[in-house]
């Protein structure tokens, strides 16, 4: 790693020999590196994919890197991004943010050259995905703009809530996202199963009569476009999920049967999900006694969803097929498949086009599925310090007696309530990739008014932080606030 560091930012000393003499350097070392790589894939990780980063590549020029490897064959130049193990999620973040404004900006262009060659006015809508909806048919509203406005997926993302006023620099995007992923994960929507001892979603099997695809479409959707407008988003699936959507990464022109299919998916999969179930598997494979005669098992699957118990057969006759010693690998193996694959191919699928119908892009390929999860999820470590540093001010200074103060409030909340502080002030109460110091975030004066609470404007990550006299009225205001926050209205 540092040899490749300091051959790429050669240091001014002339130690190292000429650049020109030495371009074999850099490509051989990243061809050793990748062997490693193949190689801590093969069995157990030894080394975690992170220890390969080399994040002093995040200051290269990245986009030239990408345009490198996308017009060119390998043999032709080299490019970092043949080997995307050794770029970081901070490298490439910036690779896909830079390919999806591109991408915005080709599509705008588009629609503005149609609008004049059919000799119509163009007007600044034209560059947006412009979504309108009523509160009170979020989904259904959703449904329909997104259906109707296909071509404009990948244009910047504006939204507006019918019959109110506003103008969406950020915060009312925010909120619909919110609000339609609340709504769609709701119980009684009966599309997502929440299991309390994973503390996380996983699809409804029991989707027989597949009437709910569009949902499960705009869900994908909705990924697709928060990856795509840097909005972070609070989802808790499991990490298969992640790899079901880079399987394939690219969308496969013929025989799209396949999308969305991990091959042979594995206990610690399930366990993610369901951790009682898959000891119970776990139990089954290593029981030493007669399986078929103390266990009593078929070849079907019994789950409970929504309080309501199904069996399903994992082959044809299953209930009157029993599962012996040498038949539980088997029944193990079909169970995951059905579980994981099978019971929810047709949900998944919609999830995975509508996901892709976003985001389909040559910079997928370089993602490992637990890199697409932090992109859509962020990250939930918290460190204010760097928040701090990163801080601007607006009428107060860094070291006003109130500003000390302030920050001294928030160390002292809890976990708990430093990650509502977040959610009041941004929106979200995860931490987008790059962490807290490469968030925006503003602290402005307010009025010299003891009896107001401190404002936040999600839109642009600013705090309006009245005047307050003491220690104990700012905590008491400022807790006041974030603990009764809800949505983002017009701020």
């Amino acid at each position: 790693m540092q040899f490749i560091t300091l051959r790429q930012f050669s240091p001014n000393d002339k130690s190292l020999p000429p650049l020109g003499k030495t371009l074999w350097w850099i490509p051989s070392a990243t061809k050793n590196l990748a062997l490693i790589n193949a190689a801590n894939k093969l069995g157990t990780e030894l080394l975690h994919f992170t220890e390969l980063y080399n994040s002093a590549l995040d200051h290269i020029d990245l986009m030239r890197d990408y345009y490198n490897w996308q017009s060119f064959r390998p043999y032709e130049c080299f490019s970092y991004c043949q080997y995307p193990f050794i770029l970081s999620i901070v490298a490439k973040r910036i690779i896909l943010t830079k390919d999806s404004e591109q991408q915005m900006i080709l599509n705008a262009r588009k629609s503005l050259v149609s609008k004049v060659a059919r000799r119509q006015t163009p007007n600044i809508d034209i560059f947006f995905l412009n979504i309108n909806v009523r509160r009170s048919h979020l989904v259904q509203d959703s449904l329909n703009e997104i259906a109707f406005k296909q071509k404009d997926l990948k244009k910047k993302l504006k939204v507006t809530f019918a019959g109110e006023p506003g103008l969406d620099m950020g915060g009312l995007t925010k909120e619909w996202f919110l609000l339609l992923i609340r709504e769609i994960f709701h119980v009684e929507y009966g599309m997502f199963v929440y299991y309390s001892h994973s503390r996380c979603y996983w699809f409804s099997t029991g989707q027989k009569d597949h009437t709910n695809l569009r949902e499960y479409n705009l869900i994908g959707v909705l990924m697709g476009l928060a990856v795509y407008n840097s909005i972070i988003l609070d989802l808790s699936f499991p990490g298969i999920c992640y790899r079901k959507l880079l399987s394939p990464p690219v969308v496969p022109t013929v025989n799209d049967d396949s999308v969305g299919i991990v091959q042979n998916p594995t206990l610690d999969d399930l366990n993610e999900i369901m951790p009682d179930v898959a000891s119970g598997l776990r139990q089954l494979l290593e029981y030493e006694g007669n399986v078929q005669e103390d266990m009593g098992l078929t070849f079907q699957v019994s789950l409970e969803e929504h309080k309501t118990p199904k069996t399903h057969k994992l082959k044809p006759n299953g209930e009157n097929i029993p599962v012996t010693n040498e038949s539980r690998e088997e029944y193990v193996n079909l169970y995951l498949n059905w579980i994981l694959n099978l019971s929810i191919y047709e949900q998944f699928r919609a999830f995975y086009f509508g996901f892709h119908s976003v985001c389909a892009s040559n910079a997928l390929i370089m993602l490992r599925p637990e890199e697409v999860e932090l992109l859509v999820c962020g990250t939930d470590a918290l460190d204010l310090n760097e928040l701090r540093k990163a801080t601007e001010y607006d009428g107060y200074r860094p070291d006003d007696s109130i500003i000390c103060v302030f920050w001294n409030v928030i160390e002292s909340l809890s976990n708990e309530q430093k990650r509502k502080f977040l959610l009041f002030v941004t929106g979200s109460d995860r931490v987008p990739v790059g962490g807290m110091g490469d968030m925006n975030f503003k602290i402005t004066r307010g009025p010299n008014r003891s009896d107001y609470l401190p404002e936040a404007h999600t839109c642009f990550n600013q705090l309006v932080l009245p005047q307050y006299s003491d220690h104990d009225r700012l905590k008491e205001k400022l807790v006041t606030a974030i603990l009764n926050a809800e949505g983002f209205g017009m701020e």
